[in-house]
């Protein structure tokens, strides 16, 4: 199990939260929709801004789902990765926080924008401290290029990597991956996020 959870979670990572270094060979799309059919080896996502993608599955395939975790997992020597926005007062807002299993550290490391919602930001770093508060939880994060310091709201969503299996890949459950572009325009995909058990990949 921890070694499916690892590469599950390195896998995702360089996919993901480091599309720009797998961009240098292949271009590469961040998808999120839900599934609308699987057809043999093509995985038909109806994406969030509507069009429906055939999307081919490559062997061997790595899927993985989130589990929630409680604020409180967000403790000093944590490896996290924060989507965020900027606040009215200046500061990092956490929209949501993947908690990495350790050995996903340092994956991905780095403060760079994002594209779950327009404006937002991809911090992946250490929780240098964690304090919690009425409203949430503030952490100061450390990577190699700096700092930040970010809140995370009582209502983000918190979660960890957990194995999944290609079984869970069924119409109508939400997905995130990372697509590669093909010559011919086709997309493919060897890593996908499924959501599982209630929970929805929030990344």
């Amino acid at each position: 199990m921890f070694r499916a959870i690892r590469f599950s979670v390195l896998a995702f990572a360089i996919g993901g939260f480091a599309a720009a270094a797998v961009a240098q060979t292949a271009q590469t799309t961040r998808i999120r929709g839900t599934i609308a059919a699987m057809d043999g080896q093509v995985m038909i996502v109806t994406t969030r801004e509507g069009p429906k993608l055939p999307i081919t599955l490559t062997e061997p395939l790595t899927v993985s789902a989130v589990k929630a975790l409680d604020l409180a997992a967000i403790q000093p020597g944590s490896y996290i990765g924060a989507a965020s926005e900027v606040g009215p007062d200046g500061q990092l807002q956490a929209i949501e926080v993947l908690v990495f299993p350790e050995a996903a550290r340092g994956a991905g490391e780095g403060h760079r924008d994002w594209d779950l919602k327009p404006g937002s930001l991809m911090t992946n770093a250490t929780v240098a401290t964690a304090a919690q508060g009425s409203a949430g939880r503030d952490v100061e994060l450390t990577y190699k290029d700096g700092s930040k310091k970010l809140h995370v709201p009582a209502g983000a969503p918190v979660v960890t990597f957990v194995p999944a299996e290609r079984a869970d890949l069924k119409p109508g459950a939400p997905v995130f991956l990372t697509a590669t572009k093909n010559a011919d325009g086709s997309l493919s995909a060897a890593r996908v996020v499924v959501g599982k058990d209630g929970v929805a990949p929030p990344m």
